[in-house]
């Protein structure tokens, strides 16, 4: 696929069209409320939620994705650069 390799938005709006239709499928089922069988509940709840979460973790693979972050390794960095631009001193941990 083209525009994975390298960062930016080009190959990654399919993740953002992906999120916001998640998003509006749950809020319109939110909206609608509760209608019919009432042993149908909880699977009509769960799917509704499930749909949010959906739309979270597309929204944020997305992100990071676009912005660069492609390796474990690479969120570190992104950490280390948060922490120093906040003065706050380097972990133990970290070698």
């Amino acid at each position: 696929m083209e525009g994975i390799e390298g960062g930016g938005i080009g190959g990654y709006w399919w993740w953002a069209a992906a999120s916001s239709a998640q998003l509006a499928w749950g809020i319109n089922f939110y909206r609608k409320g509760y209608a019919g069988d009432s042993r149908f509940m909880p699977l009509k709840a769960f799917a509704v939620a499930s749909l949010f979460v959906g739309a979270t973790a597309s929204a944020a693979v997305g992100i990071l994705r676009a912005s660069g972050v492609h390796s474990v390794e690479d969120a570190k960095e992104v950490g280390a650069s948060i922490r120093s631009g906040l003065g706050i001193p380097r972990r133990a941990r970290d070698e």
